[in-house]
């Protein structure tokens, strides 16, 4: 059984950092593409940014030059490093693969 554990998030003030992990477990993790998505109140699902299996990262134009993606085969682990949050970053995120997701860790920016 696929499971992801999404965990790192919290409240942060404009401008902070935080750092997202997602443990997998139950699939062969270098083998697979992996996924951050996010869930903003009152908006519908934004993919954030994507990993291959090579390590190549790809990234929402909203996120990019301040997230960083991440995997470590090694540890079974996905990683987000979100900088310069901002009032627009808040939100649920979840890590994906394929169409399975974890439960997820929310991100607040506030001020």
């Amino acid at each position: 059984e696929v499971q992801l554990v999404e965990s790192g998030g919290g409240l942060v003030q404009p401008g902070g950092s935080l750092r997202l992990s997602c443990a997998a477990s139950g699939f062969p993790f270098s083998s697979y593409p992996l996924k951050w998505v996010r869930w903003p109140p009152g908006k519908g699902r934004e993919w954030v940014s994507t990993i291959d299996t090579r390590g190549t990262p790809y990234y929402a134009d909203s996120v990019k030059g301040r997230f960083t993606i991440s995997r470590d085969n090694a540890k079974n682990t996905l990683y987000l490093q979100l900088n310069s949050l901002n009032l627009e970053d808040t939100a649920m995120y979840y890590c994906e693969k394929d169409a399975v997701r974890g439960r997820g860790t929310q991100v607040t920016v506030s001020s």
